[in-house]
């Protein structure tokens, strides 16, 4: 079954630094019908005004997983995490007992586009920890490749669950092939670009819930990046 989640039907936040998308309920957006997706809590696509950013901030029991589209973000936190992440990486903070952190537009006159992720762990209370890794290039070109999971390889961020997260970057035309495991369900999300699943044509924003399914191909209608979510 796949279930289309349209960038329309989205939750908002609009202030003057931030302009703020949210895939699933969160702060003062709430849709029962979309609490999250397994351990998958918040997909959030940001908009960040040069020379603005999230002020210090505290968190816990969450994995977030920054994923940036265009312009660059800084990143400290008080378990001496901390640096500038760009398109071409990925950074995943575990919150864990406690974490407080800052997240502001590297540049002052740029601004900031990314997605900000959040799985929830299997685990509560552990230590917090952050990592920011490049992703292999060559790996995510015209198809699909993991950037995040429980037991990392080189260029992938560790979660603290039974999740993983894959990416791709399309030319034009070209079909990404994803096997799907045994009970496991998938979540895409659409970050730039076009392309189709199945019936449907999915724009930027455009997400979609596969569930039921042993495989899915996705096909780029133009150049494309998508995120894929494989679940427990």
């Amino acid at each position: 079954m796949i279930s289309v989640r349209r960038s329309a039907e989205r939750g908002t936040t609009k202030i003057d630094w931030l302009d703020s998308r949210h895939t699933f309920s969160f702060a003062d957006y709430y849709d029962p019908a979309f609490e999250s997706f397994g351990a998958l809590r918040v997909i959030n696509e940001d908009w960040i005004t040069g020379g603005a950013g999230f002020p210090p901030h505290p968190h816990r029991d969450i994995e977030i997983v920054t994923y940036i589209l265009e312009g660059a973000l800084q990143h400290k936190d008080s378990s001496g995490g901390g640096g500038v992440i760009r398109p071409g990486e990925i950074q995943r903070m575990s919150a864990g007992s406690g974490v407080v952190h800052a997240e502001f537009n590297a540049s002052r006159d740029q601004p900031c586009h990314l997605l900000q992720i959040w799985i929830m762990p299997s685990r509560r209370g552990i230590e917090p920890s952050y990592e920011q890794k490049a992703m292999d290039a060559k790996a995510i070109a015209n198809k699909f490749a993991r950037v995040a999971g429980p037991d990392p390889q080189p260029n992938e961020v560790r979660l603290v669950q039974d999740a993983e997260i894959w990416a791709a970057k399309l030319d034009a035309n070209i079909e990404a092939i994803h096997q799907i495991g045994p009970g496991r369900r998938v979540w895409v999300q659409v970050a730039k670009g076009e392309v189709s699943l199945g019936d449907e044509r999915l724009q930027a924003g455009d997400a979609a819930a596969i569930t039921d399914q042993d495989r899915i191909a996705v096909r780029s209608r133009t150049e494309a990046e998508v995120l894929l979510f494989d679940l427990a």
